[in-house]
């Protein structure tokens, strides 16, 4: 009884996750003419062939790496959204370094993962420094920092990166050195893959073996209670908007290095929201947002090929994520299954005793 209890958490996603996807079947049965093919594809198209399996991966890498920051901003109680524009800004910096630098791949990678790293951290901080200086709320400056980071990023990009042989807007080709290996053949599976698996490793210790972590974790559980047991909560703040645009930054460079060796402004989706999505579903646990991760880009996966084969548009993901974010986030959602199991379980602590 006790289990049940401690892991109610992670059985109502798993709840939420088996009603998105029958209510999904039933959509599909719906709408299309084939449903039989359809569904076959979006649920086992991914895993037809090694390119298939190789998308989820792919896809999952960049969540990853903008989940585990923003994680850690949340649970500091912050509404951050500027993970956008540090993923920009973090490409932006690392493909103007990786272009203007030369040394052999085991220094110039790590040196623009950094450069990536601090330009993320920066935007990031920024945020953080404007709610502890002019309490300007940290929704309302991470969101306005995303335009200002994007149009920056797409004017450096434009007057000193730009390959001028494009009829698009993208870089010169980075050195081969910038690349990142590609781990199996036949995929477009990348080291940026490992850097995130170790990177949520990091966050979890960090958030829940740390002073520091549980520094963060008190704060965004009470802010007073926190300042009254001596913990600086302005350098809280900072610290985790500041990691929060720091891990951002690696998701940007990461796709550039490992998907499309050039920039392209195109080519950098909105990890921030799709990140968001994954932090909620997996209730701020960077553990959790590996295997969330994994079942986000393996929904989007499915939903490519039952576009492409089938007769249902792609955006049905959506509804699929959003399905399952509503039941995650309802309060009220096995509440009272909940309630039943821990009055069970103190009568019979009462009876015991």
């Amino acid at each position: 009884m006790l289990k049940l209890i401690k892991y109610i958490d992670l059985i109502r996603i798993f709840i939420a996750i088996l009603i998105g996807f029958i209510l999904t079947i039933g959509i599909i049965y719906g709408v299309s003419e084939d449903a039989s093919t359809t569904i076959w594809y979006f649920f086992l198209g991914p895993f037809s062939n090694i390119s298939g399996m190789g998308n989820i991966f792919e896809t999952a890498t960049p969540l990853i790496l903008t989940a585990v920051g923003t994680a850690i901003a949340f649970q500091a109680g912050l509404i951050y959204i500027g993970a956008g524009g540090a993923i920009f800004i973090g490409a932006t910096m690392g493909t103007l370094i990786a272009i203007f630098s030369n040394a052999p791949t085991f220094i110039h990678i790590p040196f623009i993962l950094l450069v990536a790293l601090l330009a993320g951290a920066f935007i990031g901080y920024i945020p953080g420094y404007l709610r502890v200086k002019l309490r300007i709320h940290e929704f309302i400056s991470s969101l306005m920092l995303n335009y200002i980071a994007t149009f920056v990023g797409i004017y450096i990009i434009k007057y000193y990166a730009r390959d001028m042989a494009a009829a698009l807007l993208q870089s010169r080709e980075l050195p081969k050195t910038a690349w990142f290996l590609r781990i199996i053949p036949g995929t477009r599976i990348h080291l940026g893959f490992i850097l995130a698996i170790i990177l949520s490793l990091l966050a979890y210790f960090f958030l829940y073996h740390t002073r520091w972590g549980y520094e963060i974790r008190m704060v965004g559980k009470n802010a007073d209670f926190a300042r009254f047991n001596g913990i600086d909560v302005n350098k809280v703040i900072v610290i985790s908007t500041t990691l929060a645009g720091a891990t951002a930054g690696i998701a940007g460079i990461s796709e550039i290095m490992g998907i499309y060796h050039r920039f392209q402004w195109k080519a950098l989706p909105c990890f921030s929201l799709e990140g968001i999505l994954v932090v909620i579903i997996a209730r701020n646990n960077p553990l959790l947002i590996i295997p969330v991760s994994f079942l986000i880009a393996y929904l989007k996966t499915g939903a490519q090929y039952a576009a492409l084969i089938g007769d249902i548009p792609s955006e049905i993901v959506t509804i699929i994520i959003s399905i399952i974010v509503f039941l995650v986030t309802a309060e009220l959602f096995l509440e009272k299954w909940k309630q039943r199991l821990t009055f069970k379980e103190a009568t019979k602590d009462e009876l015991r005793s």
